[in-house]
């Protein structure tokens, strides 16, 4: 599998300037990652320069906390599907997931599915560095009962990022059905290939051009 098809060449700082994403955008075309991931309000710019490509427009909702409202995230889902995105990557509410509120956290998800159906896949941020491994566990459960295609280990902006082990608890929780995507952290080919070894499909990065560059 080439490395470049599974990356999600990522830019979500606070700081990312017009500039920034128009070359993210050309190097992910000239790279053939499999999208573009960039906050909201690069959205539609990215998806009028990326209309005559196969690369993906993926964008983050809720994010980076995932404490706003449902209601919030699922006008953010439409609101970003209406602007071209093809994938939706969500924060889950973790404050509620660590009281154990699991009708809440499962509801949470299964909104922006329901917003993003057969329009955008929906990939579930779980901020593994935050959580126990039964939380893990459960919120896993959670996320492909709510129906959405993809778990995924971080923001980029807590503690830490992904870690191999956290992809294999995910990957054994979640089946072979359903997407596993490593992201925080993963700066070089060696790192990339050990998540994809532990059961990762997709790559998150910010160094996706170093990544696929080393060999």
């Amino acid at each position: 599998m080439e490395i470049a098809n599974i990356i999600d060449h990522t830019a979500l700082k606070p700081d990312t300037t017009k500039e920034q994403i128009l070359k993210l955008i050309e190097e992910a075309k000239k790279y053939k990652f499999a999208s573009v991931c960039v906050n909201p309000r690069w959205v539609k710019l990215a998806s009028m320069e990326l209309k005559d490509s196969k690369v993906k427009v993926c964008t983050v909702i809720g994010f980076p906390l995932g404490a706003s409202t449902t209601e919030t995230k699922v006008f953010e889902t439409k609101n970003a599907i209406e602007n071209g995105a093809e994938e939706v990557d969500m924060v889950i509410s973790i404050g509620d997931l660590k009281n154990e509120n699991n009708d809440y956290v499962k509801r949470d998800i299964e909104e922006v599915v329901k917003t993003a159906k057969e329009k955008a896949i929906v990939k579930v941020i779980i901020e593994t560095c935050l959580l126990t491994d039964e939380e893990k566990i459960r919120v896993c459960k959670l996320a492909k009962d709510a129906g959405a295609d993809f778990v995924k280990t971080s923001t980029g902006f807590s503690t830490a990022g992904a870690k191999a082990e956290d992809i294999e608890l995910m990957r054994k929780t979640v089946g072979d059905n359903m997407g596993v995507k490593a992201s925080g952290g993963i700066h070089t080919r060696e790192e990339a290939l050990q998540m994809i070894n532990s059961g990762a499909t997709r790559i998150g990065a910010s160094a996706s051009i170093t990544i696929i560059s080393e060999e």
